[in-house]
């Protein structure tokens, strides 16, 4: 097992068996110690936090993939922390890439860029945005025409991309619907399958990728895998 990547909530590791393998660790994004899953630095470590991720995902990422959108995911170890994934390549630099975001409600980065015409919480249409993940530039949007012209990926891909994405929004935001809670917005990433080249769901869907509110107030992590597994 060879360590290819230290990332912020994960470690990867090759499995050197054409599979990878990603550590969950109790680390959280947010600032000052609070948490905020729109962050792109770790705030706060969490104990167990990393279990509760891995959780979180494995459930999700079975509704998804029964809903018939191909994920990398392959099993998950809860007690360990530790998921074993097919291979795949993100769109971009390994470690970086892109993130995919969609929105229900105007909160976190969309006020904060466009608070001089929308109000806090305001419904959304399940509004698709791309950032790019780099920390050095405050992870900045692009545009479809952008992605084309940089080779990161093709006009087909990205419409595939954002149809997943809705796909995946309105199967969370239902399932949270349904235990009293209200998804605000969530973002997640995509990568190519090594052996078909397929699209796929990556990384993991947990709290550190949702915001979810419950009753006006948004819920902390380990609260969130509480009210959705009890």
């Amino acid at each position: 097992m060879k360590l290819v990547y230290k990332g912020k909530t994960k470690d990867f590791y090759d499995l050197e068996n054409g599979t990878f393998m990603l550590k969950f660790k109790d680390d959280a994004t947010g600032k000052d110690g609070v948490f905020d899953p729109g962050e792109n630095q770790v705030g706060l470590t969490i104990d167990g936090l990393g279990m509760a991720s891995l959780r979180l995902t494995d459930y999700f990422f079975r509704k998804i993939s029964a809903a018939g959108i191909p994920t990398h995911f392959i099993s998950a170890n809860i007690e360990q922390a530790e998921m074993v994934v097919m291979q795949a390549k993100n769109f971009g630099e390994v470690g970086k890439g892109l993130e995919v975001i969609c929105r229900f409600r105007a909160t976190g980065g969309f006020m904060r860029r466009y608070g001089a015409y929308a109000k806090e919480g305001q419904p959304l249409d399940a509004l698709v945005e791309v950032t790019l993940k780099d920390d050095e530039r405050g992870d900045p949007l692009i545009n479809q025409d952008a992605l084309v012209a940089l080779g990161l990926m093709t006009s087909e891909e990205y419409e595939t991309i954002v149809s997943y994405t809705r796909k995946i929004a309105v199967i969370i935001k239902d399932d949270l619907a349904g235990k009293g809670l209200e998804l605000y917005d969530m973002k997640v990433e995509f990568g190519r399958l090594d052996e078909s080249g397929e699209i796929a769901l990556m990384d993991e869907i947990s709290a550190g990728c949702l915001r979810v509110y419950k009753n006006g107030t948004i819920v902390s992590p380990l609260e969130l895998d509480k009210l959705i597994l009890g």
